[in-house]
């Protein structure tokens, strides 16, 4: 009886073992499935770098010096429309120099270069210095609205004020393009979505606003 038991208990253990193998292995299978080039649309992330800075005040050369920053280029993000994104993609392109440098010209702070590169360029089937033209063609192409651009005063608006504010500035631009994102209840990001002949677009499913209805402290900028 108690060999029998034993038994039990030991093919319980051989099962789980093979079982968490087998998850482990279609885990990482997932992850190493993302294809560059493979995806379904863009997510143009704007960040409103006094909200950033107020938690990062340190991060040169974005925060130490006041330079009047309002919204920044975050990233463009490659999206499935089914829902997730690819990431860190297997790709023979390389950061190169020329690259960088451009990159310079279009985000707040060098560390997004690398970044934003390795995460979300790899899988956009362009190389380092597409990728990065195409982000600042779409970056510039969205007006931001006058009350946004560089306000000298904090103000409190609601999620929806702002992306009907933004949707006036962008004929053809319809508010299920946007989204916008809090840091606890400070503006943190506008999200505006393109697909991949650069026009404004339906978000996903699982792109939304996370703001809630109430009014959002939009911080005046440094």
């Amino acid at each position: 009886m108690l060999r029998r038991y034993l038994g039990s208990i030991l093919l319980g253990f051989v099962v789980a073992f093979f079982t968490s193998g087998l998850e482990a292995r279609a885990r990482a299978a997932e992850e190493v499935s993302h294809e560059a080039g493979v995806f379904d649309y863009y997510v143009l992330s704007l960040s409103w770098s006094p909200t950033y800075c107020l938690t990062h005040p340190h991060d040169s050369p974005q925060c130490t010096i006041q330079k009047g920053f309002g919204f920044v280029l975050h990233g463009l993000w490659p999206q499935y429309a089914k829902g997730g994104y690819p990431q860190n993609c297997a790709t023979a392109d390389r950061l190169t120099s020329e690259a960088i440098a451009f990159g310079n010209t279009i985000f707040p702070s060098p560390k997004l270069i690398d970044h934003e590169w390795g995460k979300h360029g790899t899988c956009s089937g362009l190389n380092a210095l597409d990728y990065f033209k195409v982000s600042d063609q779409v970056r510039t192409s969205v007006k931001v609205p006058v009350a946004l651009d560089s306000p000298e005063k904090t103000q409190y608006l609601t999620a929806a004020q702002i992306i009907a504010s933004i949707v006036a500035e962008n004929p053809g631009m319809s508010k299920e393009a946007l989204a916008v994102a809090c840091s606890g209840p400070r503006l943190s990001e506008v999200r505006v979505c393109f697909d991949r002949q650069l026009s404004p677009m339906a978000c996903g499913k699982d792109v939304r606003s996370t703001c809630g209805r109430k009014e959002i402290r939009v911080p005046a900028v440094r």
